[in-house]
């Protein structure tokens, strides 16, 4: 097969890393009447801040910053992902925000190093599985937050978009999320 160990989780962490927008679909939507929101994606790779990680650790730990503006008003959702490299893809396993830190301060600029066996798995969030298809990658999950609380996950990621779906449901009621996914592009190369 030839290519390093690593080679697909690599790939897959190159089309994730940076900034994003979803400006065009949003101006798409506000001139057809859709409410919709501003949406802007920050991912870093944060492994050089995690301390005594364990040897040969081949995980890409990744804090996700999204921020949403809709009435003028913008709320954070930031989350920190582990990437793993599977045969039949890559995992993305969620983590607790780490102690101190809040929605509005959790950043990848405000991350102190922290150790890694103070970081904990979610036990909510079930770990979604992505594996590519013509250089399209696919995946997803769905979590019971609680007995009545579901949240369906389902991205698709390439080249060109980021696209993202998250939907929470309460006893089958829509809670969050939008009729469309999230479609994200790329703000600038670094």
């Amino acid at each position: 097969m030839g290519g390093s160990d690593m080679e697909q989780l690599n790939k897959f962490i190159s089309l994730l890393t940076g900034r994003f927008h979803n400006s065009e679909q949003y101006e798409t939507m506000k001139k057809n009447g859709i409410e919709f929101p501003f949406a802007e994606h920050v991912n870093t790779v944060c492994n050089d801040k995690i301390r005594n990680l364990p040897p040969a650790f081949k995980g890409v730990f990744m804090l996700e910053e999204t921020y949403y503006t809709s009435d003028g008003k913008t709320h954070a959702s930031p989350h920190l992902f582990l990437f793993t490299e599977r045969a039949d893809g890559v995992k993305l396993t969620s983590y607790e925000t780490p102690d101190g830190y809040k929605k509005d301060t959790f950043t990848y600029e405000n991350l102190t190093p922290v150790d890694f066996k103070d970081l904990k798995p979610s036990e909510k969030f079930t770990p979604a599985l992505y594996t590519e298809k013509d250089n399209i990658w696919e995946g997803g999950s769905t979590s019971m937050f609680s007995p009545v609380l579901k949240f369906t996950l389902f991205e698709r990621f390439s080249e060109e978009y980021l696209e993202v779906s998250e939907i929470m449901e309460v006893n089958g009621k829509k809670t969050f999320g939008y009729d469309n996914p999230i479609i994200y592009k790329r703000a600038e190369h670094s």
